[in-house]
């Protein structure tokens, strides 16, 4: 085997390692979508009507009303800024709460937005999907009784594809007032002991811990891009994201796992793919863009940062 062809087959071994790391506390975080390629086909939402999205998104093509992106869809894209904005919406409709079915669509979105990026930055986002489908599988499982077991190896991200799978799913967020929302899950899971403190557990409350850390990182990616402080060079999506990254999820990431990251920004595409991403011209139109996006995602974050700290789950092993 040649130089280049060893080089290369390290650097895929070490970006699967990432990958397996990443959301189990040492990479808790996004780095899936990143090594698959990224198919440019639009694919309805299986969520969107049943988290409010749908209404939300009437509203979303009328530039200059309040909150408004000033897009519906992006021809061609898999990813919807959209749709995205109409589910952080969707998850704001309790006071200092966040409903849980809608934040957990809004991560579909977010995955869908790695996955754009490229094999490098995409590599957690399968993680991502797991910790979602904890979530939903404990809501199905309150709805359908203690007789339910949860499956690790089961998927119900996929699953859901089906009609009768995805309306199960609904009806669970729905009539299930245990994981309805963000409160009213860490009320359940205390109630039940199934939140531990000591040591790692497939609680809700833990896997949420985990997605919140994983948001925060992209809010202040997201955030750094729609900058446009200063008249100088722009500086690359690749260089902010290593910024966002250091002053976020590297906090809770093993030397190994810091140093493997550093190496899966340097894929970051340029901004051009950016605008195209959400059909913008310029930088102008994308911070305008973003700057409502990021203003959604603090909310969420805001509200399920003072709800975790509240009962003490901000360390959660």
């Amino acid at each position: 085997m040649g130089v280049k062809s060893k080089a290369a087959a390290a650097i895929l071994v070490l970006l699967l390692f990432l990958g397996s790391l990443w959301l189990q506390g040492g990479l808790d975080y996004h780095w899936d979508s990143c090594l698959k390629s990224y198919n440019q086909v639009n694919q309805p939402n299986h969520l969107s009507n049943s988290s409010g999205a749908e209404g939300a998104l009437g509203s979303l093509g009328s530039p200059g009303s309040p909150g408004s992106l000033g897009v519906d869809q992006c021809p061609g894209q898999t990813f919807q800024v959209a749709l995205l904005h109409a589910h952080l919406l969707a998850a704001q409709e309790h006071a200092a709460d966040v409903l849980l079915q809608p934040y957990l669509s809004s991560w579909d979105d977010l995955v869908q937005f790695m996955e754009a990026l490229g094999p490098m930055v995409g590599l957690i986002s399968k993680e991502i999907e797991t910790k979602t489908s904890i979530i939903r599988q404990l809501a199905l499982m309150a709805e359908e009784g203690p007789e339910a077991e949860l499956h690790p190896d089961s998927n119900p991200v996929e699953s859901a594809t089906t009609e009768v799978g995805d309306a199960n799913e609904v009806e669970a967020f729905h009539h299930s007032s245990a994981y309805y929302s963000v409160r009213s899950m860490i009320r359940t899971e205390l109630a039940q002991g199934l939140v531990d403190f000591e040591q790692q557990t497939d609680s809700g409350c833990r896997t949420l811990l985990r997605l919140h850390r994983a948001l925060l990182w992209l809010k202040l990616f997201l955030e750094k891009l729609a900058d446009m402080a200063g008249t100088g060079r722009l500086r690359s999506p690749s260089e902010l994201c290593r910024e966002a990254y250091q002053s976020t999820l590297a906090h809770h990431h093993t030397w190994f796992v810091r140093r493997a990251a550093e190496l899966a920004f340097i894929a970051m595409p340029e901004r051009g793919f950016f605008y195209r991403l959400v059909c913008v011209q310029n930088q102008e139109e994308f911070s305008a863009l973003l700057s409502i996006v990021v203003r959604d995602l603090q909310e969420v974050y805001s509200r399920t940062q003072g709800a975790l700290e509240e009962h003490g789950m901000l360390d959660l092993p």
